[in-house]
């Protein structure tokens, strides 16, 4: 008996010399393989941004405009709130004028909630030996009720450990399932706004979330996970085309976070904090006064330095706060290797 409890125990010496591919990637740097939960408040344009990556995975043209997606690959699309001709008229205009719907998309609208698992599995007994995605929209179609005497939290971790097991069965599959954020979700992490219970997020090898401000094209892609490191990016939308906000994920880092430090800003806080982005050198109130005619610059930049919009570099000097991490490489096409970067402040100093 004991023999057989400790026949799966292996060595150190062991897991040394064992070889693993490389992590695959969907979308580089924002969907690896595994399981990944890809959420969004209703109406945000979380599913045109899925289909948009399914066609551009499918494809093997970028996603969000600008971020590699490898040769095209085939992608199961399992679109349960659209029909045949939305799907058909979002697919032409989300592609390239002239390019056709590629052949490697294969889709459903409709799914027996009992046999949504199996459908998948199915699938990918088919195909997943080629690193595939697979995008559920939307999670809520085929979410089943608690069994008798289930709390929610424990609902949730079955339908992700379930979803993630689907993914690990075939290495190199890439599973995202399109999910609600919970309007009543407060406070100061974002992770908690998935709907349901964190038991999805503990299931999850990775959680992607889009923001955007109803009637406004700005948004924010948020990643965290497990093989990817927590970061955040701009995205602009054009009437349901998600594209990045800058040439790589490094410029969509620092354009996230330049927008995170000016919201509810008037216009003249703003518009000392791009100045002072803007200069290679740290600035002073005179400066500022003299370009932008601000006698109380003074007043401004204490505030915004104290707020932590600003940075001091010593007496009476300001810098930009520009500190940020950005997944994998400083390149959005193509992303080789798991090197992080890290755009630090130009200048570090003393206080005033």
């Amino acid at each position: 008996m004991t023999t057989d409890l400790l026949a799966g125990i292996r060595t150190g010496d062991q897991l040394d010399r064992m070889h693993f591919p490389p992590l695959a990637w969907a979308v580089h740097g924002i969907l690896p393989e595994g399981f990944g939960i890809f959420t969004g408040a209703p109406k945000t344009g979380k599913s045109w941004a899925a289909y948009g990556i399914a066609l551009a995975v499918a494809s093997g043209k970028p996603a969000f405009g600008k971020i590699a997606t490898g040769h095209p690959r085939p992608v199961l699309m399992l679109a349960l709130e659209d029909g045949e001709k939305r799907l058909q008229a979002r697919a032409r205009h989300l592609l390239d004028e002239g390019q056709p719907i590629p052949a490697n998309l294969h889709y459903l609208t409709v799914v027996n909630p009992h046999e949504w698992a199996d459908t998948i599995a199915a699938w990918l007994e088919v195909h997943g030996d080629r690193d595939p995605l697979v995008v559920l929209d939307t999670l809520g179609k085929v979410m089943p009720p608690s069994m008798p005497g289930e709390g929610a939290y424990n609902r949730d971790y079955r339908i992700g450990s379930k979803l993630k097991a689907l993914a690990d069965a075939h290495p190199g599959t890439c599973l995202i399932v399109v999910h609600h954020t919970n309007k009543r979700a407060a406070g100061d992490d974002w992770m908690d706004s998935t709907s349901g219970t964190n038991g999805l997020n503990g299931a999850a090898d990775f959680t992607v979330t889009l923001t955007r401000t109803r009637g406004s094209t700005a948004g924010t892609l948020k990643v965290t996970g497990r093989d990817v490191p927590e970061s955040e990016y701009a995205v602009t939308s054009d009437d349901g085309r998600w594209t990045l906000d800058g040439n790589t994920l490094a410029d969509a880092a620092r354009a996230a976070f330049q927008r995170g430090t000016t919201d509810g800003l008037g216009d003249r806080s703003a518009e000392i904090l791009a100045y002072v982005a803007s200069q290679a050198d740290p600035v002073s109130p005179k400066q500022v006064d003299d370009a932008l005619d601000i006698p109380d610059a003074r007043v401004y930049l204490k505030r915004l330095a104290d707020s932590g919009r600003l940075g001091r570099a010593g007496r009476g000097l300001y810098v930009p706060v520009t500190t940020v991490t950005v997944s994998l490489s400083d390149e959005a096409l193509p992303l080789e290797s798991n090197e992080v970067t890290d755009v630090t402040p130009r200048h570090q100093g003393g206080d005033e």
